[in-house]
């Protein structure tokens, strides 16, 4: 039977959460985009949801972004500067309710863990029944594909499939790139910094934020690299066109457009799909993009 887009959102919030868990037990941290991708890699979107909207935005990525709040509430995720954080009650619903319908319905009626409920734990490595030759092992090993590996395939057959490119075109500004990770002359020279520089535009809900053009929140937030005094944000961003604008302290008062122009228009961006870094230098109001 198939299953309603509010029903496949359901689902990839339990995805959410399991790869969070997940991320305990390895000992591996990743940034909401990147659990945001493998949650739609568990569960595909279907022809409706694979629509793209304003900005290049599929309709299911838009939908579980916005319903990661459900988490948030439920008091099973954190998110916060540093990222998303799954937390201990989080940890247990994966146990408690194991499979999709018992998450679903849960999750919906505000059921809370029961009391009891353990942390999840790895399972216990099956020993093997025969040690292999070091070469016949060596080989193994060269020609078995990395977990890493597996999920940059299926991601990358995620964005071929659902969201095909908008453009073609790159930026090719590769003087001003050069120029922004070229050593700072005079870096010991004090610079009045903003508290707060977010990139606020059309594809902050890729980053796991829940709107776009929102310079409030965290997911949006660039970060102040010291040596060079570049304000910097890097993620994973599908194929597409978009705009954007750097907005400080959380706030539109004082923001920067096109060619570092205070409140003008819209940066845009052609992007490939891959990773981005967009940087900005508060003392040029220059704004460079990679």
């Amino acid at each position: 039977m198939r299953k309603t887009a509010a029903e496949n959102t359901n689902i990839r919030l339990k995805a959410v959460l399991d790869v969070l868990a997940e991320g305990v037990l390895s000992g591996e941290s990743q940034n909401a985009g990147a659990v945001l991708a493998e949650a739609l890699v568990r569960v595909p979107l279907n022809a409706y949801e694979a629509e793209l909207l304003s900005g290049g935005i599929p309709r299911g990525h838009k939908s579980l972004t916005t319903a990661t709040a459900k988490l948030v509430k439920a008091g099973w995720l954190v998110k916060g500067r540093s990222g998303w954080t799954i937390t201990e009650d989080g940890q247990r619903a994966t146990v408690a309710f194991p499979d999709a319908a018992s998450f679903s319905a849960a999750l919906d009626a505000g059921t809370p863990v029961p009391a009891g409920t353990p942390l999840p734990v790895a399972a216990p490595a099956k020993p093997a029944a025969k040690k292999a030759p070091a070469k016949a092992a060596a080989a193994k090993a060269e020609k078995a594909p990395s977990k890493a590996a597996k999920v940059v395939d299926k991601a990358a057959k995620l964005i071929e499939d659902a969201v095909a490119p908008v453009a073609k075109a790159v930026l090719k500004k590769a003087e001003a790139d050069a120029e922004a990770q070229a050593p700072v002359e005079n870096s010991a020279e004090t610079v009045n910094q903003p508290a707060a520089v977010a990139v606020a535009g059309d594809f902050n809900t890729l980053l796991g934020a829940p709107e776009n053009w929102a310079p409030q929140y965290d997911e949006a937030q660039m970060q102040l690299d010291e040596l060079d005094q570049l304000w910097k944000l890097s993620a994973e961003i599908p194929a597409g066109y978009y705009n954007f604008k750097i907005a400080l302290n959380r706030s539109w008062e004082e923001n920067y457009g096109a060619f570092g122009a205070f409140d003008g228009a819209n940066h845009e961006l052609h992007h490939s799909g891959g990773r981005l870094t967009i940087r900005y230098d508060h003392r040029t109001r220059d704004i460079t993009v990679n």
